[in-house]
């Protein structure tokens, strides 16, 4: 081809001007950091773009105008990272006054990110397979659906894309366990699904709608929370297609640019969408293949596209978990299917890079999940007044994919009342508080302290307990006696 166009152009009348097509510019990336939140990337998951990255952090708080100030001041085309559920509608607002700045992953390719009630509105949209869920902004009515249904339930906190561990997560076998529950943890919304008995888990992780991860997540005997820090076992072998292919829909309805589905096989052979988000815990290594990927796809397909085979996990998963999270930079060949792969002449026999291809992401200017419709969670639940009336134009809006949408009401001024008490704690309450907490000592809160304010620490508790692993000394058996304990000071303040 190169010697075919040489020969074209030798053979052109002398002192013809030649004109050869300009590559357009590659974008200017910034990878978006928050305050308080661990980092999913930086800059060396992106080792193959050949210009600067900037970075802008976005700091709470009234922080909305410097951060899109500075976005602008950037010149930053392409911002890149996830935004956690309580920032959520405030980057809706962002994202607005930002038309000319693309989001990676959207918006609304975020929006399951936000709270389990988005996962619910999302499958159902897109007839993906869950479990039957019901979802309430009023108490009373929640009660009455739970005095009249059959149990088991499992009552969940919605806000967030995970369940943290299992900590939020609730298996109910009465009415009155519910409702000891609920004036407990007084959730809002109050979402409810039914309990599917279940063989495991599985979590499929996916860099352009193909599956790059994929393991098995199950419950110790006699139990049925299939979470790791709850005492489940994980492995990678034999995960089955009808998962991979759930997931594979549902990460290509949300045209998200990575995903990952944590997907239920229940003992009557079915499988259920749990969870599913743009946000999850991933090995470095999969995050530089992310990173590779969207160089990829920003580059208009000028820098390599990565090579990863189908059910590679399978042998990866052969190595302890602290080897996986240090590796780095994994390449495989694009000869990985042809010639073994192990040491002992092990062919890899499942790899199909056909039948699960890397795949493009196409940019939407339009907004598919706008908040002005779809924010049910701030527009009924949120509001601090009683006696509001219930606004029936919005309740029409939100037809049948929402069990009960009303406004105000007794019950949620209560919620409301309790969860502002809770954040204002005093700072020497706060410090009072962690050195309740068995094995926390006077370092340990300086630590905690030092990274988190009393306020911002409280709502992390709230909100998202995982947050406090950002203290290098708070592992998860630390983190599980924190979490314990604030449970019981919840109680004492009720």
């Amino acid at each position: 081809m190169i010697q075919s166009t040489v020969a074209n152009i030798n053979a052109l009348p002398p002192n013809t001007s030649i004109i050869m097509p300009e590559q357009t510019a590659l974008p200017k990336l910034g990878l978006l950091y928050l305050n308080h939140v661990l980092r999913f990337f930086d800059r060396s998951n992106f080792k193959h773009w050949p210009n600067r990255i900037e970075h802008v952090t976005y700091r709470w708080g009234n922080d909305k105008q410097r951060f899109i100030n500075e976005v602008k001041r950037k010149k930053i085309d392409v911002l890149i990272g996830n935004i956690p559920a309580t920032a959520y509608e405030t980057f809706r607002e962002i994202a607005r006054e930002l038309p000319g700045v693309r989001f990676v992953p959207s918006l609304d390719a975020q929006f399951a990110n936000k709270s389990k009630e988005n996962v619910t509105h999302f499958c159902h949209k897109y007839q993906l397979p869950v479990p039957k869920t019901e979802i309430f902004y009023v108490r009373e009515q929640a009660n009455t659906f739970l005095r009249q249904t059959t149990y088991p339930k499992i009552i969940k906190r919605s806000y967030g894309p995970s369940n943290y561990g299992g900590y939020y997560v609730h298996k109910v076998d009465s009415y009155s366990e519910a409702e000891a529950l609920l004036d407990n943890k007084r959730y809002l919304p109050i979402y409810v699904q039914d309990f599917v008995p279940m063989q495991a888990d599985i979590r499929v992780m996916l860099v352009g709608h193909k599956p790059v991860c994929a393991f098995w997540r199950r419950p110790p005997e006699g139990e049925w929370l299939t979470n790791t820090s709850q005492g489940g076992s994980m492995d990678y072998q034999n995960v089955p297609q009808r998962a991979l292919d759930i997931a594979v829909e549902a990460s290509r309805a949300a045209n998200a640019e990575y995903w990952a589905c944590d997907i239920a096989l229940g003992h009557d052979n079915e499988f259920r969408i749990l969870e599913c988000a743009t946000a999850f815990a991933a090995f470095p290594y999969i995050r530089d293949w992310i990173g590779q990927y969207l160089c990829w796809q920003l580059s208009d397909g000028r820098l390599a596209r990565p090579h990863i085979p189908d059910y590679n996990w399978e042998e990866l998963g052969k190595m302890s978990s602290q080897v996986l999270r240090t590796l780095r930079h994994i390449q495989f060949s694009s000869s990985a299917e042809i010639y073994p792969q192990t040491d002992c002449g092990e062919m890899f026999d499942e790899l199909t890079p056909q039948g699960y291809p890397i795949l493009g992401v196409q940019y939407r200017s339009f907004e598919e999940w706008p908040s002005e419709h779809w924010n049910f969670q701030d527009r009924f639940g949120r509001q601090p007044l009683a006696g509001v009336k219930t606004n029936h134009s919005l309740i029409a809006e939100a037809g049948e994919d929402v069990a009960v949408v009303i406004t105000a009401s007794n019950e949620i001024s209560g919620a409301v009342e309790h969860q502002s008490e809770l954040a204002t704690l005093s700072d020497q309450q706060v410090r009072d508080f962690l050195l309740s907490v068995n094995g926390i000592g006077e370092k340990t809160v300086e630590q905690l302290l030092g990274v988190f304010s009393g306020a911002s620490l409280i709502r992390a508790l709230q909100e998202d307990p995982t947050r406090l692993t950002q203290v290098k000394s708070i592992k998860h058996k630390k983190l599980d006696s924190i979490i314990e304990q604030w449970q019981k000071t919840q109680l004492s303040l009720a």
